[in-house]
């Protein structure tokens, strides 16, 4: 059973840790997504976190309900740093494009985090920003609701799920990352075009194209699509099936 977390005035440190430094909620994230990047999810575990901080790791149960909880609370937090690097400009189509840009920019800065945090919902107040920012964009171009909905659901997913694919990437070795990126040309563009026409004819566009993120190809394919039910007069219709893919 998890334990309650102490309220913000009382779990306070009276004294600094033995590394001289006062433990807060802000504290333990940097020093979670330090460690993350050093030796990936395995490697965040209370104990490694008590030890980078100089506490005792039961100290951390003070600002974290258990470990769960600061994984939501990292995913909060690559979310209000894309968040504090973007700027509305009251343009529906550049704000959309810039804050995708921004959540993706956010999340690969953490691969590791990415990984670990990309499917999560965190119900944190920064996610809970973003995604009133999304809304509010697609509302304020002129959506009717229904299609604000189906469109941000979409955007948000479609971000964190390339984030996620793209981290993983990043999350390799540098070694294993190369081997894969060099498959293109080493193995791809090798098939006969008798028994693979098109790979063959398009090898070497493959080769350029493949190692590197498709995501703002798409974040574009979306932007057209909203674009394109901003320019129709009649809403979505209510009988239109949904798609059935669960959420994130």
């Amino acid at each position: 059973m998890a334990k309650p977390v102490v309220r913000e005035g009382a779990r306070r440190r009276r004294r600094p840790t033995r590394q001289g430094t006062v433990l807060s909620e802000t504290l333990i994230v940097h020093t979670a997504l330090r460690l993350l990047r050093e030796h990936g999810g395995a490697g965040l575990t209370a104990r490694r976190l008590g030890l980078a901080l100089g506490a005792d790791p039961s100290t951390l149960y003070r600002y974290f309900a258990g470990m769960d909880d600061l994984t939501r609370a990292i995913g909060d937090e690559l979310m209000g740093r894309a968040l504090e690097s973007w700027t509305a400009t009251g343009h529906w189509r550049t704000d959309l494009r810039a804050l995708g840009l921004a959540i993706h920019s956010a999340y690969l800065a953490h691969p590791q985090a990415a990984v670990l945090t990309a499917s999560r919902v965190t119900g944190r107040p920064r996610e809970i920003a973003v995604d009133e920012a999304i809304l509010g964009i697609l509302r304020g171009a002129g959506l009717p609701d229904d299609d604000a909905v189906r469109i941000y659901h979409t955007f948000i997913d479609q971000s964190l799920a390339f984030a996620a694919l793209d981290a993983g990437a990043l999350a390799l070795t540098a070694e294993t990352r190369a081997a894969d990126e060099d498959m293109w040309g080493t193995t791809y563009a090798r098939l006969p075009a008798t028994s693979h026409p098109h790979i063959a004819a398009t090898a070497r566009l493959l080769s350029a194209r493949m190692p590197h993120s498709a995501y703002p190809g798409a974040l574009e394919m979306l932007l057209d699509h909203t674009a394109a039910r901003l320019s129709r007069s009649e809403p979505v219709s209510r009988s239109e099936p949904a798609d059935g893919f669960p959420t994130r």
